[in-house]
């Protein structure tokens, strides 16, 4: 049997641990959906710049029909829908940039997707969750923060699927295929 000062002596020091252990998960969940944003940012901006460097420049043309966009088109929708809508959960301004094409180089192309990405890390850096539910005007569209947070996540996993479906029709194996 352990002696009841050792055991008190456990219970103070671990106690104290539990409490401290508590408190993080508490600040945790307090900011759920900020971090889902950031964490779903970190891991699918990843995902979509090795996509987007794994195309080999002479397929940014490449579209698997007429009504859908080029390689290049779908590189560019990618970076505009980043801009406006972490400006837009992030309540900062877009950068203006210059127009592009989605027959500029490749180079410029990717620079401009990634540009994209450090642009949502930077807005997204201290969103916190005591605003997810102010409303948003995205375009036509009013949303509260977090369900906007949501649909460019969702986006992210559309635009990562399509880059993956004109990859392998050009012979090319997505990035996360590669693991």
């Amino acid at each position: 049997m352990i002696p009841l000062r050792t055991r008190i002596d456990r219970l103070a020091t671990i106690l104290p641990l539990a409490i401290l252990s508590c408190a993080t998960s508490f600040a945790q969940d307090k900011n759920k959906v900020s971090n889902f944003a950031r964490e779903a940012l970190a891991g699918r901006s990843k995902e979509i710049i090795a996509a987007t460097i794994e195309m080999p420049a002479d397929k940014f043309a490449y579209r698997p029909s007429p009504e859908q966009m080029t390689f290049g088109e779908l590189t560019l929708h990618v970076a505009a829908v980043n801009y406006l809508y972490c400006a837009k959960i992030g309540g900062m301004p877009e950068p203006g940039l210059p127009k592009m094409s989605d027959t500029d180089p490749k180079d410029k192309l990717v620079e401009r997707v990634k540009a994209s990405f450090d642009f949502c890390t930077a807005a997204l850096a201290n969103l916190d969750d005591s605003t997810k539910s102010e409303t948003l005007t995205l375009g036509e569209t009013k949303t509260s923060r977090a369900m906007a947070i949501l649909t460019l996540s969702g986006t992210w996993t559309d635009h990562f699927n399509t880059q993956s479906d004109y990859l392998q029709a050009n012979g090319r194996v997505p990035p996360v295929a590669k693991k």
